[in-house]
């Protein structure tokens, strides 16, 4: 085969590859579709309030914030994001006080439950949502302490 044909062949090959992996994700994020609206933590401290917003983008991205809040006063926000990068799909976090965003990897996924990972992040190592009805409960978890947040939605 000459050398045209030969890359013209890996080039379908890759674009074909490059096609499949992208359904694959949209079909998981399709999965992960429940997530999408407003949810009020339901087991804040007293005194505190919180909640979770998330957004579909497009098909290969959802953009969520999470917010504590002290009376009116903000304590706490995150922004968070589902993303397709190359073969994965990542949960990236920000918080205001750290430079970088923390990448987890989704590790498990079903259609009323996730799991994203990153064995390398001092806490959380593992981020786990499980819903039932119309209530979830978040739990973030590594070297062996955990913390539970449950919301129940509230936009509906």
């Amino acid at each position: 085969m000459n050398p045209t044909k030969l890359l013209l062949v890996i080039g379908t090959l890759l674009l074909i590859n490059t096609v499949h992996g992208q359904e694959n994700h949209k079909q998981k994020f399709k999965k992960l579709e429940w997530l999408i609206g407003k949810w009020t933590r339901t087991n804040s401290k007293p005194g505190n309030s919180g909640y979770e917003t998330w957004a579909k983008v497009s098909d290969l991205k959802f953009t969520g914030k999470g917010v504590t809040l002290k009376g009116k006063e903000t304590l706490f926000v995150e922004d968070m994001e589902f993303i397709s990068k190359s073969k994965d799909i990542f949960l990236v976090v920000r918080v205001t006080h750290e430079k970088d965003p923390v990448y987890f990897k989704l590790t498990e996924l079903s259609n009323d439950s996730f799991t994203c990972e990153n064995q390398e992040h001092d806490f959380p190592k593992k981020i786990t949502y499980n819903r039932t009805g119309n209530k979830v409960k978040a739990v973030i978890s590594g070297d062996g302490k955990s913390m539970d947040y449950d919301f129940v939605r509230s936009d509906k």
